[in-house]
C-alpha cells in the first residue's frame, strides 16, 4: 500500500469564520498566561492533595495539558497564521 501526499499546500484549505473569529480574538492572549494557567493547576491540585481532597486534586491536575496544548496552539497561530491560504497573516505577529 502507498501512502499519499497528505500535506496542505497553500490556499488549499480555508478555516470557516467562527474558527477565523476565535482565533483572532485568543491571539491576543499572552502565551504566558496559559503557561501559568497550568502551573497553577499544579499547583492548586498539590494544594487539594495536601488537604486530603484526592478527588478534586486529580481533577483539577489533569487541566494542565489541556492548557499546555492551549497555549502551543495559540503560539503556532500566532507565528504562522490562522491557515493555508494566509489569511491568518494579519495576526500572527510572534508572542
Amino acid at each position: 500500500m502507498q501512502l499519499e501526499n497528505t500535506k496542505v499546500e497553500r490556499g488549499q484549505a480555508n478555516e470557516d469564520r467562527f474558527t477565523g473569529a476565535v482565533e483572532r480574538t485568543t491571539s491576543q492572549i499572552p502565551s504566558t498566561i496559559f503557561l501559568g494557567l497550568a502551573v497553577g493547576s499544579m499547583v492548586a491540585s498539590l494544594t487539594l492533595k495536601i488537604a486530603g481532597q484526592d478527588n478534586w486534586a486529580l481533577f483539577v491536575g489533569q487541566w494542565a495539558a489541556p492548557f499546555l496544548i492551549m497555549g502551543n496552539y495559540n503560539k503556532m497561530v500566532k507565528q504562522h497564521g490562522s491557515d493555508a491560504s494566509g489569511s491568518g497573516a494579519g495576526y500572527s505577529s510572534a508572542a
